[in-house]
């Protein structure tokens, strides 16, 4: 005995016909290559900014620097006005660290990272200039910024601080060393 054929009319297809029917198919493979094509075209950008922020942040600290080198009197507000003055347009001055240290002419010095074991941020920077007359000491300026992340979320990660924490962000360091002439 033959068995009929089941065929259910929607709109004037078959349902043997769908199978078969190409149109729309486009629409769905955008669909499962469209979550991930975006996601990589954020973090690529996420990245982009980063570094971009990441070079505005030296820039400012080399040319604040330069300052400092020919101006060894000034003061501690005095230097982070300069360095805000160049990176406001990015970031938020008042999450900007600044540091100043002065080492002794020829002596082993090292700087502390300021990122602990744990991933945190070690906020121990101080403003320590030279003396308006010490022409021998070694000025090491620094600063950092804490960048916050978005993208991280999607499954790329390119935190330092918090890392896998519900506050990402990457530290981005600027540092600049020089001898008062």
């Amino acid at each position: 005995m033959l068995l009929p054929i089941i065929s259910i009319s929607a709109s004037g297809r078959t349902v043997r016909g769908f199978g078969r029917d190409r149109r729309g198919s486009a629409a769905v493979e955008f669909a499962i290559v469209a979550p991930v094509f975006f996601a990589l075209i954020f973090a690529i950008i996420e990245t982009a900014i980063v570094f971009f922020a990441g070079q505005v942040l030296e820039t400012a600290v080399q040319d604040s620097g330069r300052t400092f080198f020919t101006s060894t009197a000034m003061s501690k507000s005095a230097y982070e006005t300069a360095v805000c003055d160049r990176v406001k347009v990015l970031m938020d001055c008042t999450k900007l660290r600044n540091d100043v240290q002065t080492y002794a002419a020829g002596a082993a010095f090292t700087i502390a990272d300021p990122i602990d074991a744990n991933g945190k941020f070690v906020d121990s920077f101080s403003y320590n200039p030279p003396a308006t007359t010490d022409t021998t000491s070694t000025v090491v300026v620094r600063s950092s910024y804490q960048w916050p992340l978005f993208v991280t979320g999607l499954g790329y990660n390119i935190a330092n601080i918090n890392r896998g924490g519900t506050s990402q962000s990457r530290l981005l360091t600027a540092t600049a060393a020089f001898r008062p002439q």
